[in-house]
């Protein structure tokens, strides 16, 4: 993310050792600094999703560790706190990065490409991109990544934590507690800000190897420098703690690349401290303003930085000494009740961050998101989910909180003044007030097949008039049992969501949106992920946002072959299929791209987010409200429980347009041999997947929503179209 701490000098500090050395040692993690160090799939910015090789990936490297005899504990990062980086500028270099590879892509170099696309979605620091002298090309979607790494940590039983704010600061807290919770630290150099003497930097466990660093020997190798001067130059070459000191990326005061060693020089020269540096005129302008303050509040982060105790308590470092203004450098404090469920993974941390910082990013995606149906979805059509989630959040907690100020900031239009206060948002308690339902009610329409957690439970019970009646259960004011089982706290989650979104009304019975949902959903099949894809999508009809028509001009990767009318069917159906997930080995994706699909699927990630937003804030004041008993371990449990975990990329949608579009080569498109055919060459197209089973998937997607837009009658336009797509698809299956 900034200038590189190690260049000629690496070899000189870093130090290797055999893995036996920290047997029965445990191991602190870094979460993001593991995942940033995985091997990368080149494509995976072009697809979205999570990489297909992470899960094997990182329960290979857990395995091997552990065989080496080591524990492990993850840490991973909460709250944003300081500055760092301008996340929708960095966004947007990312998305500059993504158009670039996809011109070189559809202009037929696929090995160019591949590296592009590799540099759009990582955070890397390579040659060619510091002559460029820029320095955040883009990002690797750590945030929804950690999700996923999560679910696999709980799986494999792993422990982890979420730290309050920063990963780094919780792991020092506990590599310096008196009772040493962990051993060792694997993490960015970023860590020796705070102190830390050792960082493990790579393992290599294939040779039984590890490399580590030692603070003293970095101070050695650059000439015995003080402590400070290494800690202030850390600081300035950017992290995302500060950005680099801007001097260093003008070219008209370093025509070349500067090197940490260029860094460590500065500072002497100029009087020994950051602040004398900011007031020396770098070509003739001077940064003492702005990023001298940036400087001071990222030191006193770095020095006061907020952990989670062993005790449970969320506190500043060395706080004895701590200054009494300490959130403003940090952030405002949350309830430590918040902290707590956010450390088990109980939720994320984008709405705590919203009502925190006071500011919602709307970030571009790699796609470019240059279509008007995009843009009025981030910016109209998902404002009400978002507002939802802030109110279901600050009702409960302390009164300061609903006078807030929330400002939404979007990259495509600057002058947007997208400002709310908390106060003037409506409650949603009341709304919500008579879902109180115990596990008698519930256990016994439970099924492995149909957890209580599930959307099509949700649906089929009220589909039942004389048990939506019992459900109604308000909450008594005496004697007020609290929720204790997974199954009966699932099922009140998603009835809640149910009723905010519209299928289910006050009085606990389903709203026609709620039955054509129910329609829809009969025909998705039990598997969770096409459960969700099926409610997703009848959401998506909802906002009018499944259709053919052009909604991302000037993107390639439109079906090419046919009539108008074919490439218009091809186009919707494989819209649909985008919300599907592909049969796929964990092995990189190899096979044909689509930004138009791409594009598709940046709305689809966005409405999945929001849903998600809504749903954990659902969960979350419940637990606030005293609706859910709290003595409890089952944080993941019930998280993994409930729906909108994770997002799926749009390959599915790519090899669903290229079977069609393919079909239109064929005069007997429709026949079964030419089918048949098609499929067969399909799988050489992705070779790592089922071309076959995934296919059908997404007719399966597909076959589910035409159900709900036939139960839906004049609720839905173009229902003709509709009619002509599923007859003209229904051939060619």
């Amino acid at each position: 993310m900034g200038i590189p701490l190690f260049d000629d000098w690496s070899s000189k500090v870093t130090k290797s050792f055999d893995l036996k050395f920290l047997k029965g040692c445990t191991l602190g993690i870094d979460a993001a600094y593991f995942l940033g160090n995985l091997p990368k799939e080149s494509l995976q910015p072009a697809l979205g999703g999570a990489p297909f090789c992470l899960e094997t990936e990182t329960v290979t490297w857990i395995n091997d560790l552990q065989t080496a005899g080591l524990q492990l504990h993850f840490v991973f990062n909460g709250l944003d706190s300081g500055v760092g980086y301008d996340p929708v500028a960095r966004a947007t270099k990312a998305a500059e990065a993504n158009h670039k590879a996809f011109s070189i892509y559809e202009a037929r170099h696929a090995a160019e490409a591949s590296q592009m696309f590799r540099s759009s979605g990582m955070l890397i620091q390579d040659e060619q991109v510091l002559a460029a002298f820029d320095t955040s090309v883009g990002l690797l979607d750590i945030a929804s990544m950690s999700e996923i790494l999560k679910k696999i940590l709980y799986e494999q039983g792993i422990p982890f934590t979420v730290a309050p704010y920063s990963a780094l600061a919780q792991l020092v807290y506990y590599e310096r507690h008196p009772s040493q919770y962990i051993d060792a630290v694997y993490g960015p150099s970023d860590l020796f800000c705070f102190g830390i003497d050792k960082i493990i930097t790579k393992f290599k466990p294939e040779a039984s190897l590890f490399h580590w660093i030692d603070r003293r020997d970095c101070l050695a190798e650059l000439g015995n420098i003080p402590s400070h001067i290494f800690i202030d130059a850390l600081m300035l070459a950017g992290s995302d703690l500060l950005p680099v000191f801007p001097p260093f990326m003008n070219q008209a005061v370093y025509p070349k690349p500067p090197t940490f060693r260029n860094i460590i020089q500065a500072i002497p020269t100029s009087g020994g401290s950051v602040p004398r540096l900011c007031a020396q005129p770098f070509a003739g302008t001077s940064v003492k303003g702005q990023y001298l303050d940036q400087y001071k509040r990222a030191m006193a982060r770095v020095k006061h930085h907020v952990v989670i105790t062993a005790e449970g308590d969320v506190e500043a470092l060395n706080k004895e000494n701590a200054p009494d203004d300490i959130h403003e450098c940090i952030g405002l404090r949350l309830p430590e009740e918040l902290y707590m469920y956010l450390s088990r993974g109980m939720l994320r941390p984008r709405v705590l961050n919203w009502l925190t910082s006071g500011k919602i990013n709307i970030t571009q995606p790699l796609a470019g998101g240059d279509g008007q149906p995009y843009q009025d979805l981030v910016k109209t059509q998902l404002e009400p989910l978002r507002r939802q989630a802030l109110s279901l959040l600050t009702e409960p907690i302390h009164r300061y909180f609903h006078s807030r100020d929330i400002t939404t900031r979007l990259w495509f239009d600057t002058t947007y003044e997208g400002k709310f206060n908390m106060k003037s948002l409506p409650s949603t308690r009341d709304q919500l007030s008579k879902w109180h339902v115990k596990n008698d009610l519930i256990a016994d329409f439970t099924s492995e097949d149909m957890p209580s957690g599930s959307l099509s439970f949700a649906l089929l019970t009220l589909g039942n008039v004389d048990l939506a009646a019992k459900t109604v259960t308000p909450k008594v004011k005496v004697g007020h049992e609290p929720l204790k089982l997974p199954n009966e706290i699932l099922a009140n989650v998603v009835w809640r969501f149910l009723q905010l979104r519209g299928y289910v009304n006050e009085q606990h019975q389903l709203t026609e949106w709620g039955k054509i949902l129910e329609t829809a959903l009969d025909a998705a099949g039990t598997r969770k992920d096409q459960e969700e894809a099926v409610f997703i999508a009848v959401e998506l009809l909802r906002l009018e946002l499944v259709s053919p028509d052009t909604m991302f001009l000037g993107y390639a990767g439109a079906p090419e072959h046919g009539s108008d009318i074919e490439k218009r069917n091809d186009m919707m159906v494989s819209r649909v299929a985008c919300l599907g997930k592909i049969r796929h080995q964990p092995k990189a994706y190899s096979g044909p791209l689509s930004r138009h699909l791409l594009a598709y699927q940046s709305i689809i990630s966005n409405l999945q987010a929001s849903l998600r937003d809504l749903i954990e804030m659902i969960l979350t004041a419940m637990f606030l409200e005293g609706s859910i008993n709290r003595d409890r371990d089952d944080w993941m449990q019930l998280s993994l429980g409930l729906p909108f975990y994770e997002e799926h990329s749009c390959e599915l949608g790519v090899l669903t347009m290229h079977y069609l579009d393919d079909l239109c080569n064929y005069p007997d498109a429709t026949s079964k041999a030419t089918r048949a055919e098609v499929r067969e060459k399909g799988q050489s197209w992705i070779q790592n997947s089922d071309f076959s089973g995934s296919l059908d998937d997404a007719f399966q997607v597909w076959d589910a929503l035409y159900k709900g837009v036939k139960a839906a009658g004049n609720k839905v336009k173009d229902r003709k179209m509709w009619d002509e797509i599923n007859e003209w698809l229904s051939q060619r299956k």
